[in-house]
């Protein structure tokens, strides 16, 4: 079980795991941050009172001994940063999951996964029913569609009314709205079919807001998640965040009783 963790990001996510390692909630040990605005950090540590190194690169929280090390940053980040910590022989928890869908660097991690005997994990997100796509695979999924509406401000769009911004594939989405579609590409990953993605700006709405049908050979799941966002960033849920919270709470606490796949 990972016990030592390193942090790249401490932004709105990246503050949600600092405060549930400082809570106990995380039953494990910060031994690094790293952001390339530092002074993030020093304010999250401030305002957690725990205590933890703020590095400058990533070799220098390599030097630290983590078990894992959680992206909580950018797409980016994780093209830059994530076969470095595979070969070191470091769990990673992916956050920007849209960076998954290139298909050079996923195999570029799969191999240095082999190599370091370590392992990726992403986070479910801001959705639910990952456990049951992941289930109907087995019979065959045809089809899924995700339709993700949000206030315009959290697009980074201005809409006076309801407006389609996209329609197309998750590996054409998470390009175009890299902060914003994450999930698309955590439903590619969990269902093994290229999912449908639309997504809406609508003035109206307070909420981000995924809604995602799943036709398969076992059953159709339609499911709706409206996200209430992060109080410190409109534009991440505030779901997403406690579901990192929660694989790390998992990942370092040891349960007895596992429910879920």
């Amino acid at each position: 079980m990972a016990r030592r963790v390193g942090l790249i990001g401490c932004g709105s996510i990246g503050g949600e795991i600092v405060k549930a390692i400082a809570s106990g909630v995380v039953k494990a040990e910060l031994v690094g941050l790293f952001d390339i605005y530092p002074e993030r950090c020093r304010s999250l540590l401030e305002s957690t009172g725990i205590s933890a190194r703020i590095v400058e690169g990533l070799e220098e929280l390599l030097e630290l001994k983590p078990d894992l090390v959680v992206e909580a940053a950018s797409q980016e980040a994780v093209r830059r940063y994530a076969t470095r910590i595979l070969e070191a022989g470091v769990d990673l928890v992916v956050m920007s999951v849209g960076a998954l869908l290139d298909p050079k660097l996923a195999e570029a991690l799969r191999e240095a996964s082999a190599r370091g005997g370590a392992r990726v994990y992403a986070p479910t997100g801001a959705i639910a029913a990952l456990d049951a796509i992941r289930a109907a695979k087995l019979s065959g999924i045809k089809r899924i569609l995700l339709r993700t509406v949000k206030n315009p401000k959290s697009l980074g769009v201005e809409a006076s009314s309801r407006r389609i911004l996209f329609r197309g594939p998750a590996s054409e989405a998470v390009k175009r709205f890299p902060f914003n579609v994450n999930v698309a590409a955590a439903l590619t990953l969990a269902s093994g079919v290229e999912v449908e993605v639309e997504v809406v700006a609508d003035p109206s709405v307070g909420r981000n807001t995924h809604i995602i049908i799943v036709e398969s050979n076992a059953s159709r799941i339609e499911v709706k998640v409206e996200n209430i966002p992060s109080p410190s960033n409109p534009k991440t849920s505030w779901l997403a965040a406690l579901s990192a919270v929660e694989l790390l709470r998992r990942l370092t606490g040891g349960d007895w009783l596992v429910v879920g796949s």
